[in-house]
C-alpha cells in the first residue's frame, strides 16, 4: 500500500516505519528532521510543517491511508500540548480531505482505557503525573477522530506500558478496557504494538472506533 507516516522518527512512529516497510509498503515519512531516517528504496522521507495544509495536503496526495503519529513536544506545559495536538489534528483532517486521502489509523494513550465500568486509567491516582500531557493530547485525537463526519479512521491505545522489547506477534486486541496479562501487567513491546497497527492497515477490523492491543 501507499501510505504517509506522520511522526515517523518518533518512538512510536519509528516502530510503525520499521513494521511497515518489513512488509513491503510505500512509505512517505512526514517528519521535522528527515536526516534521522534510515535508507530504504521504498520510503520517500519529507520535512514538512503539519500546520502548513497546503504543504501537507501536497505531500499526501496519491497516499492510500494516513498513520498519524504525531506528538507535541514533551517539554511543552500539558495545556501547550494539547493545543498543539489540536491544530496538528485538525491540520492532517485538512490536508487529507484536499488530498483525497480516504484513511486515517492514528495512535493513542492508554489513558482513557476503562480499568472499571466509567473509571479511566488515567484516572487512577497511581498514574504517573508524568503522563498527564501526553495521555490529555492523545484524548483529543480520538474526539476528533470521532466528532469529523463520513471519516474512515481507527484509533490504536497500547496497554498501560509500551516498552521497547521483541516483536512476538502473541498478542490479544480488545476494546475500551485496558487489557492485563496474567502476570497482573498492562504491556505491549513497540514492535508487537506496530504489528497490531500495521495488522488493521491492511485488514480492516476496527473501522470507527478505538480498539486496544496488550499481553
Amino acid at each position: 500500500m501507499r501510505i504517509a507516516i506522520i511522526g515517523a522518527t518518533g518512538y512510536v512512529g519509528s516502530a510503525l516505519l520499521e513494521e511497515a516497510l518489513s512488509r513491503g509498503h510505500a512509505v512517505t515519512a512526514i517528519v521535522r528532521n528527515p536526516e534521522k531516517l534510515p535508507s530504504h528504496p521504498h520510503l520517500t522521507p519529507l520535512a514538512v510543517d503539519i500546520t502548513d495544509v497546503e504543504a501537507l495536503a501536497a505531500a499526501l496526495v496519491g497516499q492510500e491511508a494516513v498513520i498519524h503519529a504525531y506528538a507535541p513536544p514533551r517539554t511543552a506545559t500539558v495545556e501547550a500540548r494539547i493545543a498543539a495536538q489540536r491544530r496538528g489534528t485538525r491540520a492532517i483532517l485538512d490536508a487529507m480531505q484536499r488530498a483525497g486521502v480516504p484513511r486515517i489509523l492514528a495512535v493513542g494513550g492508554a489513558g482513557t482505557l476503562e480499568v472499571a465500568p466509567g473509571v479511566r486509567n488515567m484516572d487512577q491516582p497511581e498514574f504517573p503525573k508524568e503522563w498527564e500531557g501526553g495521555a490529555k493530547s492523545t484524548a483529543e485525537v480520538k474526539e476528533i477522530l470521532k466528532a469529523e463526519p463520513g471519516l474512515v479512521w481507527t484509533f490504536l491505545s497500547p496497554s498501560h506500558m509500551l516498552v521497547p522489547g521483541e516483536r512476538t506477534g502473541k498478542f490479544r486486541l480488545g476494546l475500551d478496557q485496558l487489557l492485563v496479562g496474567p502476570d497482573g501487567e498492562s504491556r505491549i513491546t513497540l514492535p508487537d504494538y506496530a504489528m497490531a497497527m500495521i495488522d488493521e492497515l491492511e485488514k480492516p477490523r476496527h473501522t470507527g472506533r478505538r480498539f486496544t492491543v496488550g499481553y
